[in-house]
């Protein structure tokens, strides 16, 4: 069993920046793929950025590259997202997600479904 508890959420100006950290359980993390979602109200969970293979493959969805990054430290068992150059449209409850097929989940590493484990989430609100 994985448990996942973000932080690092709250209120930003747009064009500012904030630093996600998602605390991991368990003894394998390092084999674990990890993932950042966001949902906004109304609409659905969709994905953020991904990250495998002890830090060696990256995917982030076309509407945050090149603003966030996605990192991890296995010593620590914590994945971080970096957010840069926030834009209002970024407000949303943050989730975090593991999976344990880190050797097998890509091709599937965006989507909800490839990942067994989610935290409870964290609000980031960025206003104009």
């Amino acid at each position: 069993q994985v448990q996942l508890v973000e932080s690092g959420g709250g209120l930003m100006q747009a064009g500012g920046s904030l630093r996600l950290s998602c605390a991991a359980s368990g003894r394998t993390f390092s084999s674990y793929a990890m993932g950042w979602f966001r949902q906004a109200p109304g609409k659905e969970r969709e994905f953020v950025a991904a990250i495998i293979w002890s830090g060696g493959s990256t995917y982030y969805a076309d509407s945050v590259k090149g603003r966030f990054t996605i990192s991890r430290d296995n010593a620590k068992n914590t994945v971080y997202l970096q957010m840069n150059s926030l834009k209002p449209e970024d407000t949303a409850v943050y989730y975090c997600a593991a999976s344990p097929d880190g050797a097998t989940i890509v091709g599937r590493q965006m989507l909800v479904p490839g990942y067994g484990y989610w935290g409870q989430g964290t609000q980031v609100t960025v206003s104009s």
